[in-house]
């Protein structure tokens, strides 16, 4: 289906009419906002707050009439958009206000009946769980799986108790089904994580590569800007490198559709091209890079998914120095001719990537997300788009760099810089290193040796080891595992069943449905918190309405059991605890390149993207006149790369085979992600009525000549099935995402459609992240 660009506007502003793209548009948008929006409103007090869906880090403003909020309008003050939202942004208030908030702690008996308790009763239940499974089985038997939902406060706490109270390192978050890969590609390139890059480059680039990224529907506000910048400047370009087209490809000035799983020899095959046709940067490359090899025997490393790998997934890849010269002699194979065979990519647009990449007088801006993070190799896929820019030194200056987009609001606070991993400390450190651990102790007033040196459990083996009985007490908090891991069926439980499952949420969902103890949690602005986003934006908001019922913040729920486990020491403020609280995780940061800012600044401003120095944010890391640390007059310094001698490391990487390919049984390709209107697993946005009217439920979208060979048509109850499980829902053909021949796509955000019951288990070797995007599959009219 085509969209043209007014149908597009209104598809993403939805009944609002404020989702503008550009200054025409936003002008409309704001005289139909006066004349609609702004009449009988009651008076409101207003204050900021990061918008409460994805990694964006939208500013709004959120106004308030008796105790509740009544109304939200995106913030003109904020860098990140400007005044703009998307539709989702447009209905936040809607998610607080669902009739089935959990409002006070409920107690499940074994034959599944559910009793309210109290505070003091649901507390001193977790407590003496978790005491009790400490003593009688050790560390490695208990676990929290938390999220990138998770403000920082409530992050820093649960890490804090994990590792510091507990010793245990089995705390791991959801985002390690989303952003791994990226965290793993940026840490062994640059030993230090996250972009070097911020939003600016949407204004200051000249061509924009979007990496299995459908930027439109997932990160439309960001989209815009590309968007507008290219309306100012009719020689920007916009390149769709993607698997299915989508509402991004309509605005792309070309498409490149490649067979699913082949991206790293299409990457390769670009990285080829530059080298045989001298469009490497020597220069930058002699000053700036070394070059490493891993470990690359496909048998050795395996999927994490049969066999053995199938229980506890532990591969680790091993670096070997190498040099350009074996780099030239690794790409060798990796031909136009054969990168077209394998991925079904024409000869002509590979040279084309390669020239846009080349070019040295046009800046590179590589975007992506999900469709190369879900990859069975997704920290190598991160590894060669990286190499990309290394290679051609578009890299740490405005509109050059590799950016990886998040999916969730705080994946990078939380997840990522305070490091609720289970291999991870703040501000980059790790448990496996004994002075980051004497820092951590040190900072925490702990005794030398409290805290493990042996990683804990990642998410999927968390779960295998719960489903074994070996992990025995589990507090989930903000997140939905029960719709969003992989392979669903493998981690049924009962209740009762001897082990016991806490679940902190806002709203029943089916992961509370297998909770043994359920517990009410405030939300978004019923309480204090901070966000960081994908550009390294930290921002704070206050408390703007009370929570409703008893629900309290999933920090306060952590503090008071670890209080009753003997471990208040760890958390001795007295009073309103906010603002030390942060302060102290400030301190493992400071002076070390990831610097926050101070909780007061961050109070008085929209957010600042770390490091912060002297009160002043930086705009592009490494960079020479932005980042402080840098102190040459001009080009790059990775100075966090210690172990590369402060140079960034290029990585032969080859390419790989997907764990399982469509064959006679399964025909098919099944990838599944997200749209426009809904996140993640629906919990709050299938509450929105708008938004739940819009898109009420899951779909099979499908070409429309697979479906006329099927005799299906959109509407038709379908059958789809895999290796793992069936399930039945409508098709959808000429939608608004278009499969090739032998593809299909599902949306995940419904929780009474899960299709990861039917997704593969496999992950990527290095960061342990499950591939949600190939697996192989049959469908067939019911």
């Amino acid at each position: 289906m085509k969209i043209d660009r007014r149908r597009f506007l209104t598809g993403v502003g939805a009944g609002t009419s404020v989702a503008a793209f550009s200054c025409s548009d936003r002008e409309e948008a704001e005289r139909l906002a006066a004349s609609d929006v702004a009449q009988g409103l009651p008076d409101l007090t207003w204050s900021k707050a990061p918008c409460r869906f994805c990694g964006t880090g939208c500013g709004v403003e959120v106004g308030v009439a008796d105790g509740k909020v009544q109304a939200v309008r995106g913030d003109e003050a904020s860098p990140v958009n400007r005044g703009l939202l998307c539709v989702k942004g447009y209905h936040l208030p809607a998610f607080l206000y669902g009739k089935d908030r959990l409002t006070q702690p409920q107690r499940r008996f074994p034959d599944g009946r559910l009793e309210t308790i109290s505070w003091d009763e649901a507390l001193d239940l977790v407590a003496q769980h978790f005491s009790r499974t400490l003593e009688e089985s050790g560390p490695e038997s208990v676990a929290v799986y938390g999220s990138g939902q998770w403000g920082v406060h409530d992050g820093y706490a649960a890490l804090k108790w994990v590792k510091g109270g507990m010793r245990s390192n089995n705390i791991d978050p959801n985002a390690r089904l989303c952003m791994a890969s990226a965290v793993m590609g940026f840490v062994t390139q640059f030993q230090s994580d996250e972009p070097m890059g911020c939003y600016q480059d949407f204004e200051a680039g000249d061509d924009f590569v979007l990496w299995g990224n459908n930027m439109a529907e997932m990160h439309p506000v960001l989209f815009s800007r590309i968007l507008e910048h290219r309306r100012q400047d009719p020689n920007v370009r916009i390149v769709d490198i993607a698997t299915r087209r989508t509402p991004t490809s309509q605005y792309a000035d070309l498409y490149v559709e490649f067979k699913p799983g082949s991206d790293l020899a299409l990457a390769n095959g670009i990285l080829h091209l530059l080298v045989e046709n001298d469009r490497v940067d020597q220069a930058f490359v002699r000053e700036n890079v070394v070059f490493r090899r891993g470990i690359e025997d496909l048998d050795q490393i395996g999927f994490g998914a049969f066999g053995d790998q199938a229980e506890r997934y532990v591969f680790k890849d091993r670096a070997e120095e190498a040099s350009f010269d074996d780099f030239r002699a690794f790409l060798k194979d990796y031909t136009p001719a054969r990168v077209a065979e394998i991925s079904e990519v024409p000869e002509a647009q590979i040279r084309a990537l390669a020239e846009l990449y080349g070019n040295r007088g046009r800046g590179v801006v590589s975007l992506w997300c999900m469709g190369v993070n879900q990859h069975t190799r997704g920290t190598w896929m991160n590894n060669l788009i990286n190499n990309l820019h290394l290679l051609t030194g578009k890299i740490g200056r405005p509109g050059a760099n590799p950016f990886s987009l998040t999916g969730q609001p705080s994946a990078c606070g939380t997840a990522r810089e305070v490091g609720t991993l289970s291999n991870r400390l703040p501000a980059d450190m790790v448990v496996m290193k004994e002075d980051h651990r004497r820092k951590a102790e040190e900072i925490w007033g702990l005794e030398a040796g409290t805290i493990n040196p042996k990683p804990g459990y990642h998410a999927v083996d968390m779960f295998r080891a719960f489903s074994r009985g070996d992990v025995k007490a589990m507090w989930i908090q903000v997140t939905n595992p029960w719709v969003s891991l992989p392979n669903l069926h493998r981690w049924e439980r009962k209740p009762g069943d001897g082990r016991f499952l806490v679940v902190s949420d806002i709203y029943p969902t089916p992961t509370t449905e297998v909770a043994d103890l359920i517990l009410p949690s405030a939300a978004w602005v019923e309480r204090e918190g901070v966000f960081g986003n994908s550009e390294r934006r930290t921002q704070q908001w206050n408390q703007a309405v009370d929570p409703p019922g008893q629900a309290k913040e999933d920090a306060w729920q952590i503090i008071e059991v670890a209080k009753r486990m003997g471990m208040g020491h760890l958390f001795p403020w007295e009073g309103d605890w906010h603002e030390p609280m942060f302060e102290e995780y400030r301190s493992f940061t400071l002076g070390n390149g990831k610097d926050l800012a101070s909780y007061a600044q961050l109070k008085e401003t929209r957010g600042m993207m770390w490091p912060v120095v002297d009160g002043k944010e930086t705009a592009y890391r490494y960079s020479a006149g932005h980042d402080p640390y840098v102190k040459k007059a001009e080009g790059v310094h990775f100075y966090k790369a210690k172990g590369y001698g402060e140079r960034a490391a290029v990585w032969l990487r080859p390419y790989h085979p997907p764990a399982e390919v469509p064959d006679d049984a399964y025909p098919f390709w099944l990838t599944t992600g997200r749209v426009l209107e809904h996140w993640h697993t629906g919990s709050m946005t299938r509450r929105i009525r708008q938004l739940h009217q819009a898109v009420p439920s899951a779909y099979v979208e499908l070409n429309r000549a697979d479906a006329a060979a099927a005799s299906i048509k959109s509407g038709d109850r379908v059958r789809l099935t895999t290796r793992r499980g069936s399930l039945e829902l409508l098709a959808e053909v000429d939608g608004r995402g278009a499969p090739p021949r032998g593809s299909l796509f599902v949306p995940f955000f419904d929780e009474s459609l899960k299709i990861n019951e039917l997704t593969l288990d496999a992950m990527d070797n290095i960061s342990k992240e499950p591939d949600y995007k190939k697996c192989a599959a049959r469908i067939e009219k019911v």
